[in-house]
């Protein structure tokens, strides 16, 4: 599971791509080094809510969108409790076909 820095780096600079723009072009948006983006960008960093404000003002979002998780790991947690329900159902399927204490078995008579 990613960390609050690593889902920061990642949206970081996923909006910042999304925009078409530097690091260079987005430290000095938001009046900060450049140098101070790529650390933030590589986890090394943890900016300041004052920072954070500034950074998202500089790309068009909400600050709190910098730590939403991203789409590749949301899109994957949908992939993985859809595996979870479909292996569930084969489950509840295999117990229904096969005999088991507490099940009558349908007989030609039943139908």
């Amino acid at each position: 599971m990613a960390n609050l820095r690593e889902i920061l780096a990642s949206n970081l600079k996923e909006n910042r791509r999304k925009c078409g723009i530097t690091q260079s072009k987005l430290a000095e948006k938001a009046e900060i080094s450049t140098q101070y983006i790529a650390m933030i960008e590589l986890s090394r960093q943890f900016p300041t809510p004052e920072v954070l404000e500034r950074i998202a003002l500089a790309l068009g979002i909400e600050a709190y969108q910098l730590f939403s998780v991203p789409a590749s790991i949301e899109s994957s947690m949908e992939k993985l409790q859809k595996e979870i329900i479909r292996e569930i159902r084969d489950v509840i399927t295999e117990m229904l076909e096969n005999d088991h204490p507490g099940r009558q078995k349908k007989t030609e008579t039943d139908e």
